[in-house]
């Protein structure tokens, strides 16, 4: 089959496609070129992240096509149903980036409660004439041992967020609409390991008692975390979203940094990418990353040998 992997895949990937007789083709096409592509080079199988959108129109438009698959958790940018009524394959990797992301997530975390976002921007203009005094700004941070870390959606991002946060001595709160409670296993070094149990509690109580609260959930059709859910939180606690854009409402966040209300907040996926607002770029309590949760090594080679993999099998 003739596979175009539109926002990359990893060598690994295309070693084992190759190896298995497929051929990979990585040029970029801009989303509008796209269906002319397609059709014009008899494309069997197209390969995503979150940058390219393989809509109803244009499953309409390659009648040829066989499989589209995603790289990473979400399928929003896909219209799963209409491509599989359309025998159309749709396939991901719900758990390749799982560990990327709560490791994100934990950086954001100890570069808020550090000021660390803060210093790294002001230690190159003023490191050499006000140390001192970029010294007692910033010494004031907080350890993570003994805060609370209120978990939105307990899936496999959530859940390796979890023993991150636990393995750093933090109490771990969870907030789940579909599963009441799950085990998460923490593994250390020689095979050892702790069982812990996280139940589901009421999103309100989770929004009072935690010091930060992480977001691991789908797009939704309205924000997890608006105006009044802030209302509802601890002064001067901590938000992270590196779920989707639009998870929760960044204008309300901005205002809650602005006003004192949340200490700091962490953002990796925006309401409008690839051009974020001017104000959450200029803020100084947000800690900012261009949506790299998944961007590590690790995860890419496991992106695309995963994919390889499911190809190679529906191929047979």
């Amino acid at each position: 089959m003739k596979i175009l992997a539109n926002d990359g895949v990893s060598q690994a990937g295309v070693e084992m496609l190759e190896n298995a007789g497929h051929e990979v083709i990585q040029t970029k096409v801009a989303q509008e070129q796209l269906s002319s592509y397609l059709n014009d080079n008899n494309i069997d199988v197209i390969l995503v992240r979150s940058a390219t959108k393989v809509r109803k129109d244009l499953i309409d438009a390659c009648p040829y096509l066989k499989i589209i698959g995603r790289g990473g958790v979400g399928l929003d940018n896909i219209d799963v149903d209409y491509a599989k009524s359309k025998g159309i394959k749709v396939i991901n990797t719900p758990a390749a980036s799982s560990d990327s992301v709560a490791e994100l997530v934990m950086a954001h975390t100890l570069s808020g409660f550090r000021f660390l976002h803060l210093a790294n921007r002001q230690m190159p203009l003023e490191g050499d004439s006000k140390f001192k005094d970029l010294k007692k700004s910033y010494a004031k941070g907080t350890e993570l041992k003994g805060k609370t870390m209120g978990i939105v959606g307990i899936g496999r991002i959530g859940q390796a967020t979890a023993k991150r946060a636990i393995g750093m001595g933090m109490n771990v709160v969870v907030h789940d609409k579909f599963t009441d409670e799950v085990d998460v296993k923490l593994e250390f070094f020689n095979g050892q390991h702790l069982n812990f149990n996280l139940k589901s509690i009421d999103f309100d109580e989770l929004l009072a008692q935690s010091d930060v609260i992480t977001f691991h959930v789908p797009s939704q059709k309205d924000y997890v975390l608006g105006a009044n859910e802030i209302k509802k939180m601890k002064d001067g606690a901590a938000v992270i979203n590196t779920a989707r854009g639009g998870v929760i409402d960044e204008k309300a966040v901005v205002k809650a940094l602005e006003s004192g209300k949340l200490q700091f907040a962490a953002i990796d996926v925006f309401e409008n990418e690839p051009t974020p607002e001017i104000k959450l770029l200029m803020q100084p309590k947000l800690s900012l990353s261009p949506h790299t949760g998944g961007a590590t090594t690790q995860a890419q080679d496991r992106i695309g040998t995963e994919l390889a993999e499911q190809i190679i099998e529906l191929s047979q």
